[in-house]
């Protein structure tokens, strides 16, 4: 009876829409991926079709200095990547994966809306006497800040989810989905990767030519179908239940394991379910690792009237699963510490080097200039060239040479692209160098406000 169960039903506590464990043949898989990578690549559209000329929005109708435009730019970016935090935790804790992206996206929409009338509406719209030189109302301006934050916020639940909710949609004890989940990734970065040059292209080109308002309006339109396209997939998705709040699992064994601080730790008497699923919801069991034992205090068997009251009281004994749960937020912190440096480069993108390309000549021919939010398109391009030569090529002929596989380990495949990223900015660097010299040579003045 166990192995038919096995073949018809997935074997990581996944379920369907009604809260049944989730049939193999008729959920999830590459079935489900099509409406959740139409979805990320329409909202990634929107997000970047908004924010990637944002810089030159708050100069030439917000009336901004380069500086201060810049800055508020990178403010709100920087919401964008605090609010998935919100996002995150609610979808582990309480509303799971799924019921995050449908209720986020609806505050995305709304923000969006509001955007879009700000620079529609005659009563919104700023008096500028000629472009960068507009005095906004106090309403005026808070109407576009509202938007703006709206739309952070909005992200927050919608990117750390979506590419989870993907990594649902596979089994991870079925060897088959196993590998498939591998390129699910690689495809989703695509899919955003789609988005981010129509976005680029398209959307900066209506922004320069047509007004800001269509600008703005497209992506309205276009997250509105990002969220019919989500819900379009609705019967064919798995789903993870919520396994509770993970910051209160983390405190928990951070308590037990200081209530314990002088036990010693031996691995024979450390704490876990006996049952066959983990003690956390939605997770499956973690084997237990030598690393960070002080942390393994938590786990420790004691012979004490308060232990004997465990299943009651976490506080005092954690499972083991529990305890390697935090050991691996741990691990992770120095790959966050780094991610942190080049977030800050990246993000560079976005502002001066798009006030950098206003300064240069972008024609190409007589009759045609590339606009500098444009000039991203060319990263863009990139990925959207190199993804299925690394899926379907260099993933495996490394995978004949190393027996992984996903060919690279995720440590190196991000290592790989920290190098690349080091040659690219100083690559930019000399570029800007000889800029500056050239000025000099010709006796202008860089006027940066």
């Amino acid at each position: 009876m166990g192995e038919v169960a096995a073949e018809l039903y997935t074997q990581d506590g996944t379920v369907d829409i009604k809260g049944n464990p989730a049939l193999k043949e008729n959920t999830g898989n590459w079935r489900a991926c099509p409406y959740i990578l139409a979805n990320e690549c329409c909202e990634r559209l929107a997000y970047y079709g908004m924010s990637t000329n944002l810089v030159n929005f708050m100069k030439d109708r917000m009336g901004m200095a380069n500086a201060v435009a810049a800055n508020n730019v990178t403010n709100w970016s920087g919401t964008c990547y605090i609010t998935p935090l919100i996002g995150a935790f609610l979808a582990d804790a309480y509303l799971g994966r799924f019921w995050t992206i449908a209720s986020f996206m609806i505050i995305y929409i709304i923000g969006l809306a509001l955007l879009t009338m700000a620079t529609s509406v005659p009563g919104l719209i700023p008096f500028c006497a000629d472009k960068g030189v507009c005095d906004p109302t106090a309403g005026q301006s808070a109407a576009v800040f509202v938007a703006l934050y709206l739309i952070a916020l909005g992200t927050g639940g919608i990117k750390p989810c979506v590419s989870s909710f993907g990594a649902d949609q596979f089994d991870e004890h079925d060897d088959k989905e196993r590998k498939s989940k591998s390129s699910f990734f690689n495809w989703f970065y695509f899919s955003i990767n789609i988005g981010a040059l129509v976005a680029s292209s398209v959307l900066v080109y209506v922004q320069t030519h047509v007004g800001w308002g269509w600008g703005f309006g497209i992506p309205a339109v276009v997250m509105a179908i990002a969220v019919g396209s989500f819900f379009v997939g609705t019967p064919l998705y798995r789903h993870q239940r919520p396994g509770g709040s993970p910051l209160t699992r983390i405190a928990q064994v951070l308590v037990a394991a200081t209530r314990k601080w002088r036990v010693p730790v031996s691995g024979d008497a450390l704490y876990e379910t006996v049952d066959k699923e983990s003690g956390i919801e939605g997770s499956r069991k973690l084997e237990h690792t030598e690393q960070f034992r002080f942390l393994d205090k938590a786990a420790v068997v004691v012979d004490t009237p308060a232990d004997r009251m465990a299943s009651s009281s976490p506080w005092r004994l954690c499972t083991v699963t529990q305890v390697e749960e935090l050991k691996s937020v741990v691990r992770l912190l120095p790959i966050w510490a780094s991610g942190i440096v080049f977030a800050t480069v990246y993000s560079q993108m976005s502002t001066m080097f798009v006030l950098q390309g206003n300064t240069l000549d972008a024609s190409m021919g007589p009759h045609f200039a590339i606009p500098a939010a444009s000039l991203s398109i060319f990263d863009t391009l990139s990925v959207i060239a190199w993804v299925p030569v690394y899926d379907q090529i260099l993933v495996p002929a490394v995978r004949s040479v190393t027996g992984r596989p996903r060919g690279f380990t995720q440590l190196q495949r991000m290592g790989i692209g920290l190098v690349v990223s080091m040659f690219a900015m100083l690559a930019a660097g000399v570029l800007e160098l000889v800029r500056l010299r050239s000025i000099a040579t010709h006796g202008l003045y860089a006027c940066w406000n």
